[in-house]
């Protein structure tokens, strides 16, 4: 039921959206800005990026390493799906696979991928372009379309709103109603400051994942 109290704007925004699906941060950030668009009008383009590229030049355990090599199945596969099928299967294919990553705990992306697809009804080949390269070129241009808008000192999500760029913001829980409206107000209006550049404190709590949404 929508919440009828909670503040409304006549005029659509444009919302830019990077993030990868491995990321439990992004995907708290996401399910927020779902719960800005139920009452604002949002139009929201949603962008693959990647943990593997942003980190690979950075001097990180080698075990953090493979596991982010790993993690590329997800990016390749969403943007494999987007070449094929267009910008549209983008969201429906992010939200799937966050309820299996997130939600459930799945960890072994050769069960979770083809789930997926299945149940989005998607071409069973798509998952080829999971374990090889082909895709990556673009995989790589859609990352360096979000880290040119914000630089090369952030990590997943990247946000644009009407061209302002940030990354974040990091929460958990990701917030309700009026609640949900008033910390995006305050982000984008902070954000649109030409001077403003970090606000930060250290994290006390893990990802906390609505699995009612």
């Amino acid at each position: 039921m929508t919440d009828t109290t909670v503040d409304k704007t006549p005029d659509r925004t444009a919302v830019e959206f990077w993030f990868d699906p491995n990321c439990p941060w992004a995907w708290m950030t996401s399910r927020w800005v779902d719960e800005v668009a139920r009452h604002r009008d949002l139009d929201v383009t949603w962008k693959v990026m990647s943990l593997f590229v942003l980190n690979e030049d950075q001097d990180v355990p080698d075990t953090y390493r493979d596991r982010l090599e790993q993690g590329q199945v997800y990016p390749r596969v969403v943007t494999a799906a987007r070449l094929r099928n267009g910008d549209e299967i983008v969201k429906p294919l992010y939200d799937a696979l966050g309820e299996h990553v997130h939600h459930r705990q799945e960890s072994d992306p050769a069960q979770v991928v083809p789930a997926v697809l299945e149940e989005l009804d998607l071409d069973a080949d798509l998952l080829e372009y999971a374990w090889t390269d082909e895709v990556d070129q673009a995989v790589r241009a859609s990352h360096q379309d979000g880290i040119d808008r914000v630089g090369q000192d952030v990590g997943t999500p990247v946000i644009a709103v009407e061209g302002t760029a940030f990354f974040g913001p990091v929460i958990s829980p990701a917030p309700k109603g009026q609640e949900a409206l008033d910390l995006w107000d305050g982000v984008v209006a902070v954000a649109k400051y030409p001077g403003f550049f970090e606000l930060k404190r250290s994290r006390t709590v893990g990802p906390v994942f609505d699995t009612t949404a």
